[in-house]
């Protein structure tokens, strides 16, 4: 095993596992309870997927499926959650709080007082958490928002590649990450943002979907694609749909059922049902809605190109059965 993809492989899964933790610190703070740190615990199969994987496959990730980044997503995604419907419920209740609006504001977080004279290590560390835990919730949220979905696409970018994955098919895959990412930031910040405090049912739903709008990031189906290994596969993949447009149908799938079909119901929910209209909804609605319309229409060009060339060949061997019948 080269020693750089080692530790391309080690150096990933410790800042996966770092950004959990600050997760998992952040809820035992709000929450004021240490049983929350049994959290933790969603880390071991992480660390038990990076001692396999550096034994087995030499650091080199899978082709279709990236099991660290689906693992991250086990250990980041419930302090999420945590955070998320804790600050819906307590709006209202939570203390004046440290915005972050300028430069100024960000040096006062990152410098120590000195007026407090000498400080001990002790000291300094308790001096750190209280100016930390002075952030707003609602920043501390975005920021574990944003720092996650960053590290996922520097992580797959880092994480060694995996069987039959070429660099240029990772940098498709990085692309549509970026996206990806941007739009599900703006799904969660902008509609939770304007949730109402009597409405619990609908936090519920965005987080759901926000989940499962993550699964788009461990699977990399809509860009890796099949290469036949024979000339006998040629010809099934001239004659099968699925086959001959699979990067194409995968694309499709992930849009319709996980990521703009979902946002958009969501977002119309909204907008119908708990009645909240702003300009940005209506935006990012019509873009749902044009993403949806326009995969329907290229799945429909997909099927129409394909018949024809599926009845020429057939045609094609019938002609050439029937004059090969006419020879003696």
């Amino acid at each position: 095993m080269g020693l750089f993809k080692f530790l391309r492989a080690v150096i990933t899964r410790a800042l996966f596992i770092l950004v959990s933790l600050v997760g998992v610190w952040r809820v035992t703070t709000v929450k004021k309870d240490h049983t929350y740190w049994f959290l933790t615990f969603l880390f071991l199969p992480l660390v038990a997927e990076m001692i396999i994987t550096l034994r087995r496959r030499k650091g080199k990730d899978y082709k279709w499926f990236s099991p660290p980044i689906f693992l991250f997503l086990i250990s980041i995604i419930p302090s999420i959650w945590i955070l998320e419907l804790h600050h819906q419920h307590n709006k209202a209740s939570e203390p004046q709080c440290q915005e972050i609006d300028s430069w100024e504001d960000m040096l006062r977080m990152i410098t120590v007082n000195e007026t407090m004279g000498k400080l001990t290590h002790q000291n300094y560390l308790k001096n750190i958490n209280q100016m930390l835990s002075a952030v707003c919730s609602n920043i501390w949220i975005l920021a574990l928002h944003q720092i996650h979905l960053i590290l996922l696409i520097v992580g797959k970018w880092l994480l060694p590649l995996g069987g039959g994955v070429t660099r240029d098919e990772l940098s498709q895959l990085l692309l549509i990450f970026v996206g990806t990412a941007a739009d599900i930031l703006e799904f969660t910040s902008e509609t939770l943002s304007h949730v109402k405090e009597n409405s619990p049912q609908l936090v519920y739903i965005i987080l759901s979907v926000w989940t499962w709008s993550m699964l788009q990031f461990p699977l990399h189906l809509a860009v890796v694609s099949s290469k036949p290994d024979s000339e006998g596969e040629q010809e099934v993949k001239e004659v099968s749909l699925w086959t001959k447009h699979s990067t194409d149908m995968w694309t499709i799938l992930e849009a319709l059922f996980i990521h703009d079909g979902p946002f958009l119901v969501v977002r119309l929910i909204v907008m119908t049902y708990y009645n909240i209209l702003h300009q940005m909804l209506i935006f990012f609605a019509i873009k749902n809605f044009l993403v949806v319309i326009l995969n329907l229409y290229r799945l429909a060009v997909i099927c129409q190109d394909f018949r024809p060339s599926s009845s020429g060949s057939g045609s094609g061997s019938g002609s050439g059965s029937g004059s090969g019948s006419a020879v003696p």
